[in-house]
C-alpha cells in the first residue's frame, strides 16, 4: 500500500510503505536529511467528518475516536483511524482500521489509474487461499463523492516497516540486527512471496490479466509497462529506457515464459511488508498485482534492494551488501517452492527498466509541487541509470 506511516523504524508502525524507491530531490542521489515530499492534498478534518458519516451506515452507531493522516505515498493516500462500535452485549468494541484512498487528481499521481476494486479483491483472494499475512479487508466504496476518491477499509496491523526515506540501508533497526536476524527476515520474506504464488489461478483471478496483446502472461505484462513508459514520457525522448527495452526484447527469457505463470504481488519488497521483529505480519501495496512469471516478483524484490544499496554506497556508507542478493533470493525460493528460477538477471533488468519509468514520474511530480528543481533531461530522474547501463551491457 502506497504510504509512509510517519513512525520511526524502531517503533511499532501502523500502515503501509511508500511508492517504490522514492528518494530525495532529483539533483542528489540521496540527501543526508529526510527530504520534504508533497504527498497529500486532502484536509484531515474534512476526511474525518465524511468518513464517520459513511462508517455509521456500515457499522450502525460507529464513532471515530482517533484519526491520523500520516505522510502518505504518492500513488495513494491512507487514513489511520480508531472506531468505537456498539457490541451485542450493550457495550462497545474498538476497531483499529485503515482507509486506503486513490490519489486525488490534483496530487499528480504516479500511476494513470487506480483500480481499488482490483486491490481489494486480490487482497481478499490471497488471504482466503493462502497463508500469506494479508490484512483483512472489510469494505469497498467506489463512489468518489464520499471522500473525494474511491477507497476501501481494512483492519490495521501493527509492526515495523523498513523505511524508504531514509532507506533502511542507511539507518534503522535492520542495520543494528544480527546476521542471523537479517537472514531470517530475508528467508521469511521470500517465503511470503512463494506463498502468494500458491494462489490458484482460474476464473477468480482473470481480473488480474492485463488486457494487452500477447500470447503469454509475460508478453502482456511487458506490453502493459511499455504503455506506462509512453505515458510517463509524454512525448519526451528517454533513450536509456528505449535501450533497456530493446535489450529486454533481444534477451527474452524463453524458459521462464514457458512455465505457467502465477499471481504476482507486483511490488514485492521488504519496504512493502510489516514485521513483528523480523517476522512478516502484513503484505501491503497491491496496486501492481497481475498475472506473471514468479521471477517478476523475485527480480523486483532483489533489484529494489540493489537500488537502495547503490545509493547508500554512493553516500559512503556500507549498507547491507549481502542482503537479498539475486543468488540468495533464487536459492531460498527454490528451497521453499521447488521451482528453479530462470534468468533472474533478465527479471532484475526488467525491474530496473520499470523502476526507471516510475522514477521519471516521481520526479515530474516533485517538480510540479516545487520539491525538486526542473531539469531538461528526464534521464536525470533515473537515479540508478549507471546500474541500468551496466545491466544491459551483459
Amino acid at each position: 500500500m502506497s504510504t509512509d506511516t510517519g513512525g520511526t523504524p524502531d517503533e511499532p508502525t501502523p500502515g503501509t510503505p511508500g511508492t517504490p524507491g522514492t528518494p530525495g530531490a532529483a539533483d542528489t542521489p540521496m540527501a543526508p536529511e529526510r527530504p520534504e515530499i508533497t504527498r497529500t492534498t486532502r484536509d484531515p478534518a474534512e476526511l474525518r467528518a465524511h468518513l464517520e458519516e459513511w462508517l455509521a451506515v456500515h457499522l450502525p452507531g460507529a464513532r471515530i475516536s482517533e484519526l491520523a493522516v500520516p505522510e502518505n505515498g504518492m500513488s495513494s493516500e491512507t487514513v489511520l483511524f480508531e472506531a468505537t462500535v456498539p457490541d451485542s452485549d450493550g457495550g462497545e468494541e474498538t476497531l483499529e482500521l485503515v482507509a486506503r484512498l486513490a490519489a486525488a487528481d490534483d496530487a499528480i499521481p504516479v500511476f494513470p489509474t487506480y483500480d481499488l476494486e482490483l486491490q481489494y479483491s486480490v487482497m481478499d483472494l490471497v488471504r482466503r487461499h493462502t497463508g500469506a499475512p494479508v490484512p483483512h479487508v472489510r469494505f469497498l466504496e467506489q463512489d468518489p463523492s464520499v471522500l473525494g476518491a474511491p477507497f476501501f477499509v481494512m483492519d490495521r496491523v501493527f509492526g515495523r516497516v523498513p523505511p524508504d526515506v531514509m532507506p533502511y540501508t542507511m539507518d534503522g533497526y535492520m542495520l543494528e540486527a544480527s546476521d542471523e536476524e537479517r537472514r531470517h527476515m530475508q528467508q521469511a520474506s521470500v517465503d511470503v512471496v512463494a506463498e502468494i504464488h500458491r494462489t490458484p489461478l482460474g476464473d477468480d483471478t482473470a481480473f488480474l490479466e492485463y488486457d494487452q496483446p500477447g500470447d503469454t502472461a509475460l508478453r502482456r505484462h511487458v506490453e502493459h509497462w511499455k504503455g506506462y513508459t509512453r505515458w510517463v514520457a509524454a512525448g519526451r525522448d528517454i533513450p536509456l529506457l528505449d535501450d533497456a527495452l530493446a535489450w529486454l526484447e533481444a534477451n527474452w527469457p524463453t524458459e521462464a515464459d514457458r512455465r505457467p505463470p502465477a499471481l504476482s504481488w507486483g511490488d514485492a519488497r521488504v519496504g512493502n511488508m510489516m514485521y513483528d521483529g523480523f517476522e512478516p505480519v502484513a503484505v501491503l501495496d497491491w496496486e501492481m498485482a497481475a498475472i506473471a512469471p514468479v521471477e517478476v516478483d523475485l527480480g523486483w524484490m532483489s533489484f529494489l534492494h540493489t537500488f537502495f544499496q547503490d545509493l547508500t554506497e554512493e553516500m559512503g556508507m556500507p549498507g547491507l551488501p549481502d542482503f537479498l542478493t539475486a543468488d540468495e533470493v533464487a536459492a531460498r525460493y527454490r528451497a521453499t517452492s521447488g521451482t528453479v528460477i530462470d534468468d533472474l538477471h533478465w527479471f532484475r533488468t526488467y525491474a530496473a527498466f520499470r523502476h526507471g519509468a516510475i522514477m521519471v514520474r516521481v520526479i515530474d511530480r516533485q517538480i510540479h509541487f516545487g520539491d525538486a528543481e526542473p531539469h531538461a533531461d528526464p534521464e536525470e530522474a533515473i537515479l540508478h541509470r549507471a546500474r541500468l547501463v551496466e545491466m544491459i551491457s551483459h
